[in-house]
């Protein structure tokens, strides 16, 4: 993340994604493959990494091996190996982001779930002051309900952030700015939809 200054001289939180060029690799039709889409490619991979029916996709395409691919309906339409840019956020004002949430491995309630712990840690509460406390009731129901808020896996989660405002395009550098945060770490990959 960064900031800018807005026209009126608030500084404003933004995150930079560089979002193309994208290469059409594929072009799904309703005749053939029951639906309407564009499959587009991003990133440079090399051709060792890459598999045999993945590099007849990309050689019937006209393209280079790509690393991260992705289906996107569009209403315009596009042929196999047309480049897209980040020219086609210049006239959108809000855009939906969806990454992958940092992983952070196996955490308590406290850190999990915003529990407060026991406070005081008086009463004899010297061993248990992050704990979760009772999760059950008595001999009925005798079980533990579904989804009740337990110590886990935490991260690692596809998230979408929705309406965020595009505050710039830069088209000579594939750049878009938009406010505020998105999910992932520092050069992962995201999608970014209209």
């Amino acid at each position: 993340m960064t900031s800018v200054f807005s026209a009126d001289g608030k500084n404003v939180p933004c995150t930079v994604i560089e979002a193309g060029p994208c290469v059409v690799t594929q072009v799904k039709t309703v005749e053939k493959d029951g639906y309407k889409a564009v499959q587009l490619g991003f990133a440079e991979a090399k051709e060792k990494n890459t598999s045999k029916p993945m590099m007849g996709v990309f050689k019937k395409a006209g393209t280079t091996p790509k690393r991260h691919l992705a289906e996107f309906k569009f209403d315009e339409e596009y042929n196999l190996g047309d480049t897209i840019t980040v020219d086609i956020f210049n006239d959108v004002q809000f855009v939906d982001v969806v990454g992958t949430s940092k992983g952070k491995g196996f955490q308590g309630v406290i850190k999990r779930h915003g529990f407060g712990g026991v406070g005081q840690s008086t009463h004899g509460q010297d061993d248990r002051a992050r704990k979760p406390g009772s999760i059950g009731a008595c001999s009925y129901p005798a079980k533990v309900f579904k989804g009740l808020r337990m110590a886990g896996h935490m991260g690692n989660e596809r998230v979408t952030t929705q309406n965020l405002r595009v505050l710039k395009v830069i088209p000579e550098h594939n750049l878009i700015l938009v406010k505020g945060s998105v999910a992932g770490y520092n050069g992962s990959t995201v999608l970014i939809e209209k």
